[in-house]
């Protein structure tokens, strides 16, 4: 029989994410046959699955923590925010419309309901322990009725539940008590224990607090887990942007131009941890001064982003800069001459003028391309004079809009595999030698063209490239195992598995 435990926070990043990796990686290593699963995912973080489906980022980077492949029943339901007040919903890795919150909670969200019941039922027939996270906190009693991520979820399997608190923000104790009393008497039963997450200093002091939070809630204190710096495994959504600081000590500054929709920003993690990189996420035109490397990064509403850039200044200060440029997916569109809009999904206008730094347009069609990639760079690839030459890219596409090309436009990239179909497909431009566009999604996950397209900042700046290449997968994996002992350490795993094994599961 299946064996489930959920992860519910006092509040949104509260860690849950993370945490709930780290139980992956430590029921994994008791041989486990462990899954992640979310009923519903609001981010703009996404990923696409081997056969094409959209998910959310954060039930990926747990599915890594099992050592399994993500597949779409682990998020079943993905919001993705477009602005004011609406999102895009995607069920079971198809999009179905753009939904306004009212539109989503107070109509559809319960038939949403019924892809995660079919999902938690598929997942449950294949693995022998799901780790449940929630989302946002429990208690928010005027989203309760249509909620289908906590309690619902909860109750549906018979999950036992740890509630989780985040001490580092301030009020941990009466977030605790205060969300176990908003709660109904048949959800309070559900929740079997409490952890205190991101704790700094002594754990022992405080041993006070878990003694009252115990006497005062009845509930035990399932561990006090440490702030772990420089964790290097992917956070929950834009929200964790905050905590994204420059470290200010690589040679080569990059600056990622923070878009209101920004999406898929963990794009740029693996250029963050390189020793020679100062990567930087910014919001006014003043901060692109010194950059050695401007991004634009994917959105979620192109055109309106676009329009963002032209009235605050960046896209002027963008288009008089002397510095190399690189755009991903929806930021390679705004290189472009015009972004056109004929349906309307994104705004009311027809067109927007883009940033005219790259020969092409891009017309925006009803259908989204999701598809898992392999690529090669194409035999014309010089960057900033440098020839960038590698043979076996990994990555993957999530955008709407056909983009078409001017004559001579230069592709430096070729696409070799679309979903396990062989064929030869020239993606991607590049212009002037320094301004390069792709719709490929984690193309700097991949070590060599990450370090050939940074020694070629480096050389342009008159240092010396650097010959040692890191590997980002394997930094990764050494995380995960870092992530699961400091949770083997401060988690009561004995106490866990107790309560797991003491419900039956799946009413």
């Amino acid at each position: 029989m299946t064996k489930y435990i959920m992860l519910m926070g006092t509040a949104s990043h509260v860690g849950k994410s993370i945490l709930a990796a780290a139980l992956c990686r430590v029921f994994w290593r008791k041989g486990r046959k462990v899954a992640p699963f979310k009923a519903q995912n609001m981010a703009l973080n996404s990923f696409v699955t081997a056969d094409g489906l959209e998910m959310g980022r954060a039930q990926v980077v747990q599915a890594q923590g099992a050592k399994i492949p993500p597949q779409i029943e682990m998020n079943p339901v993905l919001l993705k925010p477009t602005g004011n007040a609406s999102s895009q919903v995607v069920i079971m890795g198809k999009p179905v419309g753009v939904m306004s919150a009212r539109e989503y909670h107070k109509g559809y969200s319960l038939k949403a309901f019924a892809a995660v019941k079919e999902a938690a039922a598929k997942l449950s027939a294949e693995f022998d322990t799901i780790v449940i996270e929630g989302a946002g906190s429990p208690a928010e009693v005027n989203l309760k009725d249509n909620d289908i991520v906590n309690m619902r979820v909860a109750k549906l399997l018979n999950a036992p539940v740890l509630l989780i608190a985040d001490i580092d923000r301030g009020g941990a104790l009466a977030a605790v008590v205060g969300t176990l009393e908003l709660l109904d008497e048949d959800e309070r039963a559900l929740i079997k224990g409490i952890i205190i997450n991101k704790f700094r200093g002594d754990v022992s002091l405080f041993n006070p607090a878990v003694e009252f939070l115990t006497k005062k809630t009845g509930k035990p204190v399932i561990g006090v887990m440490p702030h772990i710096e420089n964790l290097g495994i992917e956070d929950e959504d834009s929200v964790s942007l905050e905590d994204k600081k420059a470290n200010g000590t690589g040679d080569i500054d990059i600056a990622v131009i923070r878009l209101p929709k920004i999406s898929n920003f963990t794009d740029f993690d693996s250029l963050a941890a390189e020793d020679d990189v100062n990567l930087r996420y910014v919001s006014a035109a003043n901060e692109l001064k010194s950059a050695d490397l401007i991004i634009l990064p994917g959105s979620k509403n192109t055109s309106e982003d676009l329009c963002w850039l032209f009235e605050g200044g960046m896209a002027a200060a963008i288009k008089e800069t002397a510095a190399p440029i690189a755009g991903i997916c929806g930021g390679y569109q705004m290189l472009g001459r015009q972004v056109r809009d004929p349906l309307h999904t994104e705004s009311a206008a027809d067109f927007t003028a883009g940033l005219n730094l790259l020969p092409m347009i891009t017309t925006f069609t009803a259908e989204k391309l999701t598809s898992q990639v392999r690529a090669k760079c194409a035999e014309n690839f010089c960057f900033l004079g440098q020839k960038i030459s590698v043979n076996n890219l990994a990555g993957y596409e999530i955008h709407m809009g056909q983009t078409e090309f001017e004559n001579g436009a230069a592709h430096p990239l070729v696409i070799t595999e679309r979903r396990g179909e062989r064929l030869e497909c020239g993606e991607g431009l590049i212009f002037d030698g320094r301004i390069f566009g792709t719709y490929i999604h984690g193309i700097f996950d991949n070590d060599d063209f990450r370090r050939d397209f940074l020694n070629a900042l480096r050389i342009k700046k008159g240092l010396p490239p650097m010959e040692k290449r890191r590997n980002f997968a394997a930094e990764r994996e050494r995380n995960f195992e870092r992530l699961a002992d400091v949770a083997q350490k401060y988690l009561d795993i004995d106490k866990i598995e107790e309560i797991m094994a003491s419900m039956r599961g799946a009413k």
